[in-house]
């Protein structure tokens, strides 16, 4: 099988992935109990004034129908309108998601900066303290959760040390800019991003930290390295520019994917740090059976995941001609 027909196959194959996938939701979401006036229950609403909301939301529609509007709405683009905000989905969505894909962009660049730079250094010295002490680090990081690391940044950075704010994108008040650069670029900004996004980063520390390590470990051994250092190249050389280098390829695999599950396990970090993102509106919307608002986020949400997947295919066969077309 050649490079275009293993694309094309890959392509057939993320069409029915998204099928099955927003196809999963719309049935996932009619299963649960309650509906969206059930909130409204306890404030007095009477079973006549419940009916006719139910009939207003378009649910009192046998399942192919609205089925059918789901998917129209998806191809057009258009989520609907949210049963609690009255508002359009796509609006509400908008700036959250953006608010998320700011926080675990940064989290994750300032993961793999670190894993791949320590882990290179961990594989060249070998059996050292340093390789030992970091190994110690790495896993910590790993079995530490989310949520216990922010708490402990809040301790740390915020009520003892009094350096940084606790909760939010902005202090109170403050001015909302109108472009990207002015909303996320200001310093108040960046000082409530500093703590969402290290606990993240922290998070994701440990996957290139130990997959650069036994990659380098693996490269170290082979003989064109041997080759560099006869030839009386400097260390830094070999390290970098040919060790390093020729490490990178799972990596750049890896990192496609762990994108696209960050964007899932946002939903902590923004709940910890009360970041205004997708996560906790998720979570807010499927609370209050919201269905277009929750269906929306979960799409968005699984729409990086499998795109990302995909991503991580194409990059590995692109970068690797060893592989094979199967």
């Amino acid at each position: 099988m050649g490079l275009r027909a293993y694309v094309v196959r890959r392509c057939l194959q993320l069409v029915v992935t998204f099928w099955a996938f927003f196809t999963l939701l719309f049935v996932l979401f009619r299963m649960m109990p309650g509906d969206p006036t059930s909130m409204f229950i306890m404030d007095g609403m009477t079973p006549e004034q419940r009916e006719q909301r139910i009939a207003e939301l378009g649910l009192n529609e046998p399942l192919h129908v609205q089925y059918i509007e789901y998917v129209r709405q998806l191809l057009t683009g258009d989520f609907g309108q949210s049963f609690i905000y009255n508002d359009p989905v796509t609006s509400i969505i908008a700036v959250r998601f953006m608010n998320t894909i700011v926080l675990m962009a940064t989290a994750l660049i300032f993961a793999y900066i670190i894993g791949i730079t320590f882990g290179a250094l961990m594989g060249w010295w070998r059996d050292s303290r340093f390789e030992r002490g970091g190994i110690v680090v790495t896993l910590v990081a790993r079995s530490s959760p989310e949520f216990w690391v922010g708490i402990v940044l809040l301790s740390v950075f915020v009520f003892w040390l009094g350096w940084f704010p606790s909760s939010g994108m902005r202090t109170t008040g403050g001015e909302l800019g109108g472009g990207f650069v002015a909303r996320y670029g200001s310093l108040d900004f960046l000082r409530h991003l500093f703590l969402p996004a290290l606990t993240g980063a922290i998070a994701y520390l440990a996957t290139p930290t130990l997959l650069m390590r036994s990659t380098m470990l693996d490269v170290l051994n082979a003989d064109f390295i041997e080759i560099k250092k006869a030839e009386g190249l400097p260390e830094r050389t070999v390290l970098y520019k040919h060790a390093a280098r020729n490490s990178i390829l799972p990596i750049v695999t890896v990192a496609a994917i762990a994108t696209g599950t960050a964007m899932g396990g946002s939903v902590v970090i923004e709940t910890v740090f009360n970041w205004p993102g997708m996560g906790r509106e998720m979570v807010s919307a499927v609370n209050n059976n919201d269905y277009p608002l929750a269906m929306a986020a979960f799409f968005l949400m699984g729409s990086v995941v499998i795109i990302m997947n995909f991503v991580a295919d194409l990059a590995y066969v692109y970068l690797d001609p060893r592989v094979e077309y199967e």
